[in-house]
């Protein structure tokens, strides 16, 4: 039976979402329009494509042989639309990133307000979550991460080093005892990550001092931020965020430097997309000059 590509992008988001609810949210559809559209899919296939349960969607045979030939079809046409005539000046349309909200808050507002100054038809969104941003279910359409990924049909390409150190306000530091050596940091309240939300090894900074309590914890580094800058405690933070801190300055730089690096994350399917390609490429080397302009002035 005919199945069109309409169906195929419905289905598809159903099917990795696992729920109406969550496809409806990514498509824009109400839940109950989508589930008439797949009842009518499975009609017309004279197939049941779905187990559905209280918890969800989940696919049968039938489903999951029909995920492998619509993700064909999903790839197939994007390679189609990647190889059409683009306007070579100027990008447009609308483009995702997703992120960590260190780099959502302190470095993509500025790259990416820069690159739409040079493109002004073209619309970009950030969406910053602490977490790994899952590009196989079109979450966004590249993300930067603190870790290079090893599964998945994904292309890596690192972005840049940036470096972190220990800081904590002088309003802080002159209200309590000197800190000298790493050592007495257990007489000062820390600020960190949440140690069972960190959702990346990578962010564990507090973990590799053998620091097990912190007092002031969150999922944001905004927040950790926000907190070492009123005077809440000490916390590492990213060289790149100081000059946003006015009255915060970096400690103990001698004796802990960490050092992190930004990737930049694309499905693999998208790199014979130029739009997405062009994009990527101003993306890397707005992050290089920002972050390096942001160190030296930290």
């Amino acid at each position: 039976m005919h199945t069109n590509w309409d169906d195929l992008r419905l289905f598809l988001a159903v099917a990795r979402e696992e729920s109406l609810s969550g496809a409806g949210k990514i498509l824009r559809l109400d839940p109950a329009t989508l589930g008439r559209r797949m009842q009518r899919l499975e009609a017309a296939l004279q197939a049941t494509l779905f187990a559905k349960s209280p918890q969800g969607y989940a696919l049968t045979e039938a489903g999951q042989s029909l995920l492998a030939r619509a993700e064909t079809a999903e790839r197939a046409m994007r390679n189609v639309v990647a190889e059409l005539p683009v306007d070579t000046e100027t990008l447009s349309g609308q483009i995702r990133i997703g992120a960590p909200d260190g780099s959502a808050n302190y470095l993509l507002p500025q790259v990416c307000a820069a690159i739409c100054d040079q493109n002004p038809d073209l619309d970009v969104q950030i969406v910053a979550l602490p977490r790994v941003f899952n590009l196989s279910r079109r979450e966004a359409d590249m993300a930067i991460g603190v870790s290079a990924p090893t599964a998945g049909r994904l292309a890596v390409q690192k972005i840049t080093d940036y470096r972190l150190h220990l800081a904590a306000s002088a309003d802080y530091l002159a209200a309590h005892p000197p800190i000298t050596d790493v050592q007495d940091l257990r007489h000062h309240r820390l600020v960190g990550y949440i140690p069972d939300m960190i959702f990346d090894r990578e962010l564990d900074y507090l973990g590799d001092l053998g620091i097990t309590r912190v007092p002031l914890a969150s999922n944001s580094v905004s927040v950790q931020i926000n907190w070492i800058r009123q005077g809440g405690g000490v916390g590492i933070a990213h060289d790149f965020s100081l000059p946003a801190m006015p009255g915060v300055q970096r400690i103990l730089t001698d004796q802990l430097s960490l050092t992190r690096a930004f990737y930049l994350i694309r499905h693999v399917d998208d790199q014979r997309n130029l739009r997405l390609s062009r994009f990527a490429q101003a993306l890397t080397t707005g992050l290089r000059a920002e972050v390096a302009r942001l160190e030296a002035v930290a």
